[in-house]
C-alpha cells in the first residue's frame, strides 16, 4: 500500500481493511476496470480511494501542482457527493490533494473558480457535472480514473442519458470503477459498453449483509403510529436516529410533531435547498440535533456518527430501499436497531417486504410507558457519571444538599429533574391482531333445515332467473327470502327449496290453481329432485346457422316495390325566355320568382307577399313627440314612433286592437309557410320581439 495512503488509515484508527477494501487493493487488479457490488456500509467510499491511488498519485506517494482533474468521482445525491469529498479529503490529505466538488444546488460560478484553480480530485453528481462539461469549464482530457459510485442509483434517478455523455467526453485509455449495493441488468450492460475487461467483485451475498443490524416489526393500532414513533425514540435514547417517510407532507408533520413533543429535530427533504440540507447534516454531525426525519433522500450513503436507530414511519415500496434506509446504521462493524411501524392495513407488505429482503425481524409492539419509565432509570443508574471525578466546588455544593434535604429526597428530585428533561411517553391503544384478509376462514353456510321441494314449469329455456323468480315467489306465498333455500335452474324446470314450517301458509297464500302471477305454474314434490351437477351450455338467444345452410333470401310478398317520384318538369324554356342564352346551358337552372311571389316545383304562384308596395302608399313614421320623418321614407328604417291601437314605440306592422286602424299589413294566408315554423310535436308559435335587458336577442347588425 502507497505509505502516504497508509498512514492516513493508521491516523484514522484503521487496523484492519474491511472485505471489499482488501479485494479491490490486490496489487494483481491494478489498473484494471472493476465492478464492484458490496452492501452498504461496508467502506465502499475508502475502498475506491485506495484502488485509484496507484493510478493518480507519484511514483513518491504524492500530487504534483493542481491542474486539470486526475480523477472523476460521480455520485448520485448531493450528501453523498459531499460525504466522499470529506472521506477522500483525509485519506489524499498528506499526499497533498487539491478537491473540488460540481453538485445541483451550488453556485455554479464558484465551482467555476475552483476549477479553474486547478484541482486534482473533482467529486459531482451527473446532471451539474454534464453542464460543466458543455460550458467548457472543466476539461476531461487529463482523467486517469472515473469512480460511479451507487451506480443503480444513479440509473434508476434517470441519470443514464447523463452518465453515457460523461464516459463518451472522457479518455478512452481511462480506469472505469462502479460501485453499487445491487447490479441489476442495466448496469451489467453500462459495464459491457464503457468498460474494458472489467473484473466483477462480489464481497458479501444477500443472505448474510445486515449481520449487525436488528430488526423490529411493532404492530400498531392506525391512530397510534405518531404515539410509536415517540416511544421508541423514548425507549433507544439514541445519539442519532433517522425516521424515513415517504413524502416530503409526512416529513413536515412529523418534524413539527417531534419537535413539539422536545425532541431535537431537524428536516431532510427534496424540497429543501441544498444549503439547508447541508446544515441539517451537519447539526446532526455536532450533536445540536438527535433526530433527522427524512426522505429516501438519505437512504443512500449518509454516514451519520452514532446513529443506532433506524424507524420507518412509512413502510418502503420494495425490499431494496428497505435494505438501503437500514443500511444507515449498524456500519463499520457498530450495532444498530430498524424499526418498522406497521399498522394493521400494512401488516401484509411488511411480510412480503422482509421474505423479499430474506431478512428476520422480531414481530412485538411498541414500547409502553412503564417500560419507557423503566429504561430511564436503568440508564440513569448505569450512567457513566457516577464512576468520575467531581470537582471540589461540586462537592462543596453537594455538602451543602445534605445539610438542607435528606438524601432519599436529594436523589428523588434529581430522577424527577432527569424525567423532566425528556418528552412524556404515550399511553398506547392495545393492539388487536386483525386476522389477515388472504387468511379468513370460510363461513360455514348454516343448515336450512327441514323443507320441501317445489317445482316450476320455467326453466333456463324461457329465460328463468332466480332474481325475478325469488321475489315473484315471496310475493305470491307471503314469505320472505329467508324462508327459501335453494333455488336450482333446470334447461325445463325451475326447483325451490321452501322451509317445512312455512309450507302450509305458502300454499293457502298461493291458492289452489298453484299459479305464480299467472306466469307459471307450481308443482308440489315428493321428495328432493334429481338435480344434475353438469349444467349444459346455455342456448343462444338465436339460432346462429350459417346463411349458406338457410339457402337463398326469399323475397318479401308484402314488401311493394318503392314509388319512385317523377322528376320535376324542366323549366329550360322557362329559363330561355327570362336569361337569354340560357337554353345552351347544359343544366337549367331554376327560375327566380319576381319579388314578392313564392313558387312550387310547378312554377305556379303560391303566395304573394306585400314586399313590392309602393313606398308612398304610408307616410313615414314619426318619432314620439317629433314631426319629423326618420329615414328616407322607407317603413323598415328608422325607429317607429307609434301606431294606432299599439303602444309607442312599438313595430309598424303589429296587430293592433279591433277598431283600430289597419296598419298596412297584409291577411295571412295559409298557403303561405315562408314565415311560419312548427317544431316537432309543437305548436306554430310565431318569432318573439327583441325585447330589452340583459336577456333580450341579439338584434341583427
Amino acid at each position: 500500500m502507497i505509505p502516504t495512503l497508509a498512514d492516513a488509515l493508521a491516523k484514522q484508527g484503521y487496523d484492519t481493511l474491511t472485505p471489499v477494501q482488501e479485494a479491490v487493493t490486490d496489487a494483481a487488479l491494478d489498473g484494471r476496470d472493476l465492478l464492484v457490488s458490496a452492501q452498504t456500509g461496508s467502506g465502499k467510499t475508502v475502498g475506491f480511494g485506495l484502488a485509484i491511488g496507484p493510478t493518480i498519485l507519484g511514483e513518491d506517494g504524492a500530487f504534483g501542482p493542481a491542474g486539470t482533474p486526475l480523477a472523476l468521482v460521480i455520485a448520485p445525491t448531493r450528501e453523498l457527493a459531499m460525504q466522499v469529498k470529506r472521506e477522500l479529503s483525509w485519506l489524499y490529505a498528506g499526499a497533498g490533494v487539491v478537491m473540488a466538488q460540481t453538485v445541483g444546488g451550488m453556485d455554479m460560478r464558484d465551482e467555476r473558480r475552483a476549477l479553474d484553480r486547478g484541482a486534482h480530485i473533482v467529486v459531482a453528481t451527473p446532471g451539474r457535472l454534464k453542464d460543466h462539461i458543455l460550458r467548457g469549464s472543466l476539461d476531461l482530457s487529463t482523467i486517469r480514473a472515473i469512480v460511479l459510485d451507487e451506480a443503480d442509483e444513479m440509473l434508476d434517478l434517470g441519470f443514464r442519458e447523463d452518465l453515457e455523455f460523461i464516459l463518451g467526453e472522457a479518455p478512452a485509455d481511462r480506469r472505469t470503477l462502479m460501485f453499487s449495493a445491487t447490479v441489476p441488468p442495466m448496469i451489467v450492460k453500462l459495464a459491457q459498453s464503457y468498460q474494458t475487461n472489467a473484473e466483477r467483485i462480489i464481497t458479501v451475498s444477500k443472505e448474510s449483509q445486515h449481520a449487525d443490524i436488528t430488526y423490529r416489526a411493532l404492530q400498531v393500532a392506525n391512530h397510534d403510529v405518531d404515539n410509536a414513533i415517540i416511544n421508541v425514540l423514548r425507549f433507544y435514547d439514541a445519539p442519532n436516529a433517522i425516521v424515513f417517510a415517504n413524502t416530503r407532507a409526512m416529513v413536515t408533520r412529523l418534524t413539527t410533531r417531534l419537535s413539539n413533543r422536545g425532541f431535537a429535530c431537524v428536516a431532510l427533504s427534496g424540497e429543501l435547498s441544498q444549503s439547508e440540507r447541508s446544515h441539517a447534516l451537519q447539526a446532526m454531525r455536532d450533536g445540536r440535533a438527535r433526530v433527522c426525519v427524512a426522505t429516501d433522500v438519505a437512504a443512500r450513503g449518509i454516514d451519520l456518527p452514532n446513529l443506532e436507530l433506524v424507524i420507518h414511519a412509512e413502510l418502503p415500496t420494495n425490499a431494496e430501499i428497505l435494505l438501503h434506509r437500514s443500511g444507515r446504521t449498524g456500519r463499520a462493524g457498530r450495532k444498530g436497531i430498524s424499526a418498522m411501524i406497521v399498522p394493521p392495513k400494512m401488516k401484509r407488505r411488511a411480510q412480503n417486504l422482509l421474505k423479499w429482503g430474506k431478512l428476520s425481524a422480531e414481530w412485538a409492539v411498541p414500547p409502553t410507558a412503564d417500560e419507557i419509565l423503566a429504561a430511564d432509570e436503568d440508564r440513569l443508574m448505569n450512567d457513566p457519571v457516577w464512576s468520575e471525578d467531581f470537582t471540589d466546588s461540586e462537592a462543596a455544593f453537594a455538602a451543602r444538599l445534605l445539610d438542607k434535604h435528606d438524601a432519599t429526597k436529594i436523589a428523588a428530585a434529581y430522577l424527577r429533574l432527569y424525567q423532566n428533561r425528556q418528552s412524556a411517553p404515550e399511553d398506547l391503544s392495545p393492539y388487536v391482531d386483525m386476522p389477515d384478509r388472504h387468511e379468513k376462514p370460510k363461513r360455514e353456510k348454516a343448515a336450512f333445515g327441514p323443507s320441501r321441494w317445489f317445482s316450476v314449469d320455467v326453466g333456463r329455456d324461457g329465460k328463468a332467473e332466480a332474481r325475478w323468480l325469488l321475489p315473484m315467489i315471496c310475493k305470491a306465498g307471503g314469505i320472505t327470502k329467508n324462508e327459501i333455500g335453494a333455488i336450482r335452474i333446470q334447461p325445463n324446470e325451475t326447483f325451490v327449496e321452501i322451509s317445512e314450517p312455512v309450507v302450509a301458509g305458502f300454499l293457502k297464500s298461493i291458492g289452489s290453481e298453484m299459479r305464480l302471477e299467472n306466469q307459471a305454474t307450481l308443482t308440489a314434490l315428493d321428495g328432493p329432485p334429481q338435480i344434475s351437477e353438469r349444467r349444459g351450455p346455455r342456448p343462444d338467444k338465436r339460432d346462429y346457422q350459417k346463411r349458406d345452410d338457410r339457402g337463398p333470401r326469399k323475397p318479401r310478398e308484402d314488401r311493394k316495390p318503392r314509388d319512385t317520384a317523377p322528376p320535376p318538369p324542366s323549366r329550360q324554356d322557362d329559363v330561355a325566355a327570362i336569361v337569354p342564352g340560357a337554353a345552351d346551358d347544359p343544366k337549367p337552372r331554376k327560375p327566380r320568382a319576381p319579388k314578392g311571389e313564392k313558387r312550387d316545383h310547378a312554377g305556379a304562384v303560391t303566395a304573394k307577399r306585400g314586399f313590392d308596395k309602393p313606398k308612398g302608399d304610408k307616410k313615414p313614421y314619426k318619432g314620439k313627440g317629433d314631426d319629423r320623418p326618420r329615414g328616407d321614407g322607407n317603413p323598415f328604417k328608422g325607429k317607429p314612433g307609434g301606431k294606432p291601437g299599439g303602444k309607442p314605440g312599438g313595430k309598424p306592422f303589429s296587430k293592433g286592437k279591433p277598431g283600430d286602424k289597419p296598419s298596412g299589413k297584409p291577411r295571412a294566408n295559409a298557403a303561405d309557410t315562408s314565415k311560419r315554423f312548427t317544431p316537432p310535436g309543437g305548436k306554430p308559435g310565431g318569432r318573439k320581439g327583441a325585447g330589452k335587458g340583459p336577456n333580450a336577442t341579439p338584434r341583427r347588425k
